[in-house]
């Protein structure tokens, strides 16, 4: 099997110009086939100030009313995606830019209401994802960079969270690549004492996350990312990683700086 990466950056790398080129740097040579899946940014919630589209949160999760859903295929999907796309080929990396509507990659079905209707947004499900048109670009040579946008097969677009779009891709094509899934982090991995950021524990397995769990050594917040990192191996991706954009070349050999989980 060829090795694949899935790379996931967020809004906080691309929303500043030195983090987001020296990534880009880094990207761009990775030599193995990859995949870029890219947050938003703060740059919607600005742009929507400006022609009077306000944000609105419940529980930190953006609520995706007719507007909002606008606004965001304009700059996820235009802005955003086209800029990273332009800066890539730039640095010789023949990326194309797309959302889940192009070539049907990301299928979704609109969040049915219950407690929160969070409007126009998508939930994946990994078994319909466009296995075959993700090889035929990546087996040409292509570099595909994705925008949190999917669609319901029916003409509407949907608002989809980046993480859960890389994770879902890895667990698809995980059948036909060794994935290793990037999640890049604003700290260099999982560290054992939260006080010191030098403390990256580089390999954690079931064993030793039950270890780290009975020490009571992790931060509460890192929880649901190794929660998801685990998932997505007990679903056939081979390893997830998380760690610093600044140390992404070295994330994709096996002399990691960040935590790997396999």
């Amino acid at each position: 099997m060829d090795k694949l990466f899935i790379i996931k950056i967020g809004g906080n790398v691309i929303d500043t110009a030195d983090e987001l080129q020296s990534f880009l740097q880094q990207f761009a040579v990775v030599p193995e086939k990859k995949i870029l899946v890219h947050g938003g940014g703060k740059i919607a919630t600005t742009i929507g100030k400006k022609i009077g589209i306000e944000p609105n949160y419940i529980n930190g999760r953006r609520i995706t009313d007719e507007a909002t859903i606008d606004l965001v295929t304009m700059v996820y999907g235009g802005l955003i995606n086209k800029k990273l796309v332009a800066s890539l080929q730039s640095l010789y990396c023949n990326a194309i830019g797309l959302t889940g509507a192009d070539a049907n990659v990301i299928p979704s079905v609109k969040r049915p209401v219950k407690e929160i209707d969070y409007g126009f947004v998508g939930d994946i499900d990994s078994s319909k994802l466009g296995v075959d048109n993700w090889q035929l670009l990546l087996n040409n040579n292509l570099v595909p960079v994705i925008a949190p946008l999917t669609h319901d097969g029916k003409g509407q677009m949907l608002n989809t969270n980046a993480d859960t779009i890389a994770s879902a891709l890895a667990v698809a094509l995980s059948k036909k690549y060794e994935v290793r899934l990037i999640y890049c982090f604003e700290k260099k991995g999982v560290l054992e004492n939260v006080e010191d950021e030098n403390s990256v524990i580089n390999l954690i397995n079931k064993e030793k996350y039950r270890q780290l769990l009975a020490d009571n050594k992790l931060a509460d917040g890192i929880l649901p990312k190794i929660d998801n990192a685990f998932d997505a191996i007990d679903n056939g991706v081979k390893e997830v990683l998380i760690g610093d954009a600044d140390d992404l070349l070295l994330n994709c050999t096996e002399s990691v700086k960040g935590t790997l989980f396999k």
